[in-house]
């Protein structure tokens, strides 16, 4: 039997009720608990090695880092689209969690150490976001298809590791970290139309500006007409 996955949420003056039918909710629920009935101390500390790469802290010092790297290039493009899909893409899933409203897994345990709501999972759609467009960034670069494709798999294995990390530990469930991956895929999609549509908008209203190439223009080049040759009789 389907469940919910959202409970009521209250706001100040009213109270607005946000539920969703989770076909997975056994799943989930399973998963959830397999996990959390075998979590041992190496384990917890090996998962959270993984879970940082997907922490809002370690995502911050990434975008720092690159944010100084455009400004010192004035590469403002990719500055303005790296804002745009980390920082954006991840507000609008914390204000996914408020109005979705999901409880966590689990609250309590030996190894429970966080709070705020599940859906999605912050650390997944983190992850998703910032490899996903340092992933956009790279490949145009690359020249060969195998270093494309290895690209591509690092990506996907880190976004991965990170969701696992987040079901291992019990703080999101499966369908938090599907949900996120889907969530971050999509609005990099979405960036990447808007980007290439303000480019090309950019560069129709610079081209009646621009000469006209060589072949297509008229050259006026003017001819020096050569003076007669006046041939003087020869006088045997």
């Amino acid at each position: 039997m389907p469940h919910f996955v959202t409970n009521v949420l209250i706001l100040p003056r009213n109270c607005v009720a946000l539920g969703m039918v989770n076909p997975l909710a056994r799943p989930d629920h399973q998963v959830a608990a397999w996990f959390h009935a075998h979590l041992t101390s190496t384990f917890v500390t090996i998962l959270r090695g993984i879970t940082d790469f997907g922490s809002s802290e370690w995502i911050g010092a990434v975008l720092c880092v690159l944010a100084i790297f455009f400004v010192w290039k004035h590469w403002w493009p990719s500055l303005v689209t790296l804002i745009v899909a980390v920082p954006g893409g991840m507000l609008l899933n914390e204000w996914l969690k408020v109005l979705v409203h999901r409880q966590r897994p689990f609250v309590n345990g030996p190894f429970v150490d966080w709070s705020g709501y599940s859906f999605a999972s912050g650390h997944t759609i983190g992850a998703t976001l910032l490899y996903g467009q340092l992933l956009l960034f790279i490949l145009p670069t690359l020249k060969t298809r195998h270093c494309r494709i290895l690209t591509v798999l690092s990506a996907a294995c880190l976004v991965a590791l990170v969701g696992f990390s987040r079901i291992a530990l019990g703080a999101h469930f499966l369908t938090d970290v599907l949900a996120a991956i889907v969530f971050g895929i999509v609005w990099l999609a979405l960036c990447l139309i808007a980007a290439r549509s303000i480019h090309r908008s950019a560069s129709e209203s610079i081209l009646p500006d621009v000469a006209l190439p060589i072949e297509h223009a008229l050259i006026v080049v003017p001819v020096e007409q050569a003076a007669p040759q006046i041939r003087v009789p020869r006088v045997d």
